[in-house]
C-alpha cells in the first residue's frame, strides 16, 4: 500500500472521528517509542498509525484503551508503600493518643481530665482562665 487514505481505514472503523482520535493516538504512541508494525518507508507517525489501521496489524481496543487512559482527568492511583500507609490517617491515630501540646504543657493541666474531682476540674479552670485577659 503506497499511500493511505481515509477511505481505505473507514471501512476498519466506520466513524472518522473515531477513525482521527486512534490514530492520533497510535501516532502518539509510536512517537514515545513503541514498536512499528509495518514498514516506515519514510512516512511519518500519523501516516503509519493510518497505515497500521488500514492493513489491521495493531489491536484497535488496546489503542482505544491507551486513549481512554490518556484522556482521563485522575491519575490512575499507584500501589501504595508500607511507609505511606503509615502516613493515612486512621481512626487509632486520628481518635486514638494524640500529641499533647505545649499549651496543654503549660497549663499543668493533667493528660486525662476524666481523672479529676469535679472540684478539682473547676479549680483547674479557674487557675487556667485567671491567667488569661477579659476581652
Amino acid at each position: 500500500m503506497a499511500r493511505v487514505t481515509v477511505e481505505d481505514c473507514v471501512e476498519k472503523v466506520p466513524n472518522r472521528f473515531e477513525l482521527v482520535l486512534l490514530a492520533a493516538q497510535r501516532a502518539r504512541n509510536l512517537s514515545r517509542g513503541e514498536e512499528l508494525t509495518v514498514d516506515r518507508d519514510n512516512d511519518k507517525n500519523p501516516v503509519v498509525a493510518l497505515r497500521e489501521i488500514a492493513e489491521e496489524t495493531i489491536e484497535l481496543p488496546k489503542i482505544e484503551q491507551d486513549l481512554i487512559r490518556s484522556l482521563s482527568r485522575a491519575p490512575e492511583p499507584e500501589p501504595a508503600d508500607e511507609e505511606v500507609l503509615d502516613l493515612i490517617p486512621t481512626d487509632q491515630n486520628i481518635f486514638g493518643l494524640q500529641d499533647i501540646t505545649a499549651e496543654e504543657e503549660a497549663s499543668g493541666l493533667p493528660d486525662q481530665a476524666d481523672d479529676l474531682s469535679p472540684e478539682d476540674l473547676e479549680a483547674a479552670i479557674e487557675a487556667e482562665l485567671a491567667g488569661r485577659p477579659r476581652r
